[in-house]
C-alpha cells in the first residue's frame, strides 16, 4: 500500500497517516463525521453470537475517537444454498439487537453469496472537531488504563480444537460482546487525548500506533494487565494463532521485554482480539476521575497498566 496515493484535504482531520481506528472528516467548526468499517469470518459456532460480536467490534472504532455512533449499515457474505436461512437471520438478529442496545440506526447494507460466512458493519458517527481521540494525542506523563482483559484470539484457537470448556468459553464471548459504548462516555466526561481499541494488533501492536505517533515511550507493568481466563494456560499449550506470530515478528524492533516476564504472557500480549476493550492515555490530574467515571457507568475492568514516557518510540514491558 506503500505506493498508493494518498489524498490530502484539510478538513479530512484523521487520515490513513496515523494508522488510528477510524477516519474522520469536519463537517462544520462544531461537527466532525466519523467512518469505519470492519468484518471478519466467524469466530464462535452460535451465529447469534457472532452477530454481536462483529457488531460491537465494528461499533468500537468509533467509540475509540471519542464519537458517538450514529447509523450502520450491515456488510453479509454467506453461502445461502450450504447452509440453513434461520443461520443467517440469527447472524443478523444478534447484530441488529447490539445496535438497538447502542442506540444506533441499522440504514442498509449489502450481501453476496460466498463460499465462506462473512459478517460486519460500517458505521458512521459523529464527534466534535476538538475532541478527538487519536494515536497521536499521547503525551509524557500519562497515565495507561485497559478496559477489557486480553485472550480471546488464543481462546477462540483452543475452542476450535475443543480445548476450551464451556464456563471460560461464555466469559469469552460476553467480554467480546460488550459494547465500549460506556468507556467511550466516561472518556468524554473527563476529556481524554488519545486512546485505541485493541483488536487484530494486539494490545502492543496497537500502543505500538500511540508509541509511533505521538513520539513517545511507553512503560507497561506486566502484572497490571488484565487476561481472561485460561489465557496463559492454552497460550502455554500452543494455542497461539499466525496473527500474534505476525504481530511479535511487526514489533521485534519496537518492544522490549524484561527478563521476569513469561513467555506465556509474552504470548497474550501479542494475541489479536476481536472486540476488545480501550486503552486510554489520561492525564495524572484526571486519572481518578476517569476510574471513578468507568466505575460509575459499570465497567468491570479499569486496569492501570502502564504510563507514557519522553523518549524514541519504544514499548517496555517490565
Amino acid at each position: 500500500m506503500a505506493g498508493l496515493p494518498q489524498e490530502k484535504h484539510p478538513d479530512v482531520l484523521v487520515g490513513l497517516d496515523t494508522s488510528d481506528d477510524a477516519g474522520v472528516i469536519r463537517l462544520s467548526p462544531e461537527l466532525a463525521l466519523i467512518q469505519t468499517l470492519d468484518f471478519f469470518t466467524p469466530i464462535v459456532d452460535n451465529p447469534y453470537d457472532f452477530g454481536r460480536i462483529a457488531a460491537a467490534n465494528a461499533l468500537s472504532d468509533v467509540y475509540a475517537m471519542g464519537g458517538v455512533p450514529l447509523t450502520a449499515m450491515n456488510i453479509l457474505c454467506f453461502p445461502i444454498k450450504e447452509l440453513p436461512g434461520e443461520v443467517l437471520a440469527d447472524i443478523l438478529r444478534g447484530g441488529a439487537d447490539q445496535l438497538k442496545l447502542a442506540g444506533v440506526h441499522l440504514a442498509g447494507g449489502h450481501s453476496v453469496d460466498d463460499p465462506e460466512p462473512k459478517f460486519g458493519l460500517s458505521v458512521t458517527g459523529t464527534v466534535h472537531p476538538d475532541r478527538i481521540t487519536t494515536n497521536a494525542g499521547a503525551r509524557p506523563g500519562d497515565i495507561l488504563v485497559l478496559t477489557k482483559p486480553l485472550g480471546t484470539g488464543i481462546l477462540m484457537t483452543a475452542a476450535k480444537f475443543d480445548k476450551l470448556d464451556s464456563a471460560t468459553m461464555q466469559v469469552a464471548v460476553e467480554s467480546m460482546a460488550t459494547l465500549n459504548a460506556a468507556a467511550a462516555e466516561a472518556m468524554r466526561e473527563v476529556g481524554i487525548a488519545a486512546a485505541t481499541d485493541i483488536t487484530g494488533f494486539g494490545l502492543l501492536g496497537h500502543l505500538s500506533h500511540i508509541a509511533r505517533q505521538s513520539g513517545v515511550r511507553l512503560r507497561l507493568e506486566n502484572d497490571a494487565i488484565p487476561m481472561l481466563p485460561r489465557a496463559c494456560e492454552l497460550a502455554s499449550a500452543g494455542f497461539t494463532t499466525g496473527g500474534g506470530v505476525s504481530n511479535a515478528e511487526y514489533l521485534a524492533e519496537l518492544v522490549t521485554f524484561d527478563s521476569s516476564v513469561p513467555k506465556d504472557q509474552r504470548e497474550v500480549f501479542f494475541d489479536p482480539q476481536t472486540s476488545g476493550g480501550l486503552c486510554i492515555a489520561v492525564a495524572p490530574a484526571k486519572l481518578a476521575a476517569l476510574l471513578a467515571a468507568l466505575q460509575k457507568r459499570g465497567v468491570p475492568t479499569r486496569a492501570v497498566i502502564g504510563r507514557v514516557e519522553a523518549g524514541e518510540p519504544q514499548i517496555i514491558v517490565e
